[in-house]
């Protein structure tokens, strides 16, 4: 059974940073590509950042050069790095994973239960 497991939220004020890591299990990690999107009340679903299988990486126009997305296969673990944070960045944020390049499936085919991020000015 796949499972994602995001931790790492929290409040914070504005300027300051946050990490958010996301647990993999029941798949092999390093084969999948994944991706954070976020959901603020009232507004649709993003992507905000994407990491294939080799590497390579996408983000969002809104977070390039504050928020940085990485993966250590040895761990399972993929990682969003926030910093610069602003109050639009205020939503929940949810990792998820797909065999394909989650910037162009529809819906990704598995997601953790998302962390709260909220940040105040």
């Amino acid at each position: 059974q796949v499972q994602l497991v995001e931790s790492g939220g929290g409040s914070v004020q504005a300027g300051g940073s946050l990490r958010l890591s996301c647990v993999v299990s029941g798949y092999t990690y390093s084969s999948y590509c994944m991706g954070w999107f976020r959901q603020a009340p009232g507004k649709e679903r993003e992507g905000v950042a994407f990491i294939d299988s080799d590497g390579s990486t996408r983000y969002a126009d809104s977070v390039k050069g504050r928020f940085t997305i990485s993966k250590d296969n040895a761990k399972n673990t993929l990682y969003l790095q926030m910093n610069s944070l602003k109050p639009e960045d205020t939503a929940m944020y949810y990792c998820a994973a797909d065999r394909l390049p989650l910037y162009i499936v529809v819906v990704p085919n598995y997601w953790g239960q998302g962390t709260q991020v909220t940040v105040s000015s």
